[in-house]
């Protein structure tokens, strides 16, 4: 990857939908060769893909929580199981598993206080092994 690849992935995260002529002239290339590029770049994996950005509150998802998740055990079994049962989960945004404490960080959005307690109780306290849940709410996101 040189430069010229850095600087149409760069293009490309601050407007996915920029057309290839736009994106050609941006980043000093005729349109044929940033084609190309970009086609190599999605075909190697380096993009993954494109996605609109959506106002949470326009689809009733305004009420954001942070959760550390832990469980009490580590066996491949409960693990595959609550991974696969919390990421088929809508309302979970983000699922990641850490190393050390907690287990899992998982970002969650729903409509309102009770709508998250809803999720807690039919979703997250339903899975065998959780441990210890944390919510936090979040303020406000200074950097999204």
């Amino acid at each position: 990857m040189d430069g010229i690849d850095r600087a149409i992935i760069a293009e490309l995260e601050r407007d996915g939908r920029l057309t290839n002529v736009e994106l050609a002239q941006r980043v000093g290339l005729t349109t044929g060769p940033c084609l190309r590029r970009v086609q190599r770049l999605e075909s190697s994996g380096v993009i993954r893909g494109y996605r609109a950005v959506v106002d949470p509150a326009a689809v009733g998802r305004s009420f954001e929580a942070l959760i550390d998740l832990t469980l009490d055990a580590q066996d491949a079994d409960t693990v595959a199981h609550f991974e696969d049962a919390l990421g088929r989960a809508g309302e979970v945004l983000e699922l990641r598993r850490l190393f050390g404490s907690p287990d899992y960080f998982v970002r969650v959005a729903v409509a309102d206080l009770a709508a998250y307690e809803s999720f807690l109780s039919r979703h997250v306290m339903t899975i065998p092994h959780v441990k210890g849940i944390t919510s936090h709410f979040t303020m406000k996101i200074v950097k999204p």
